[in-house]
């Protein structure tokens, strides 16, 4: 991205999240699914079309997909809102997408720490075998 996209990108998260911890947003769906975080904008080179990351800790797939639904609804509001305070020659469309990094870590972190106990019961398996056995 260049320079001028990425800062439009961060403009962008950042009056998204205002709209989001304002409340401005009256979709059952996006207010009752607690903190909604914008982890990242990716903007289109032309800057016509933004793609919102977020993502709400704790909540299953179905749940998250509900609200992904409710913030798209609400784009049209959202866009108004950002064409307001950006002054562009044209206002980004908005999409929506969950964003799964946290999981992909955690899931991430958790295979780590199986490889690290494989190879713990495997040298501890190695320095048995090698004091069990009796000199000829």
């Amino acid at each position: 991205m260049t320079q001028r996209t990425e800062r439009v990108a961060g403009e962008i998260r950042g009056i998204l999240g205002e709209i989001i911890v304002r409340q401005e947003i009256k979709d059952p769906r996006v207010r009752i699914a607690g903190i909604i975080t914008f982890t990242h904008v990716h903007m289109s080179g032309d800057l016509r079309q933004a793609k919102a990351f977020f993502t709400v800790h704790g909540m299953d797939d179905e749940s998250l997909e509900r609200v992904r639904q409710g913030l798209t609804s609400a784009a049209p509001f959202m866009r108004r809102r950002i064409a307001d305070r950006l002054r562009l020659k044209s206002t980004p469309a908005l999409a929506f997408e969950v964003d799964r990094v946290f999981e992909e870590e955690a899931h991430i972190d958790e295979l780590l720490r199986q490889v690290g106990q494989a190879r713990e019961a495997a040298s501890e398996d190695a320095s048995v075998d090698t004091s069990q056995k009796k000199p000829d």
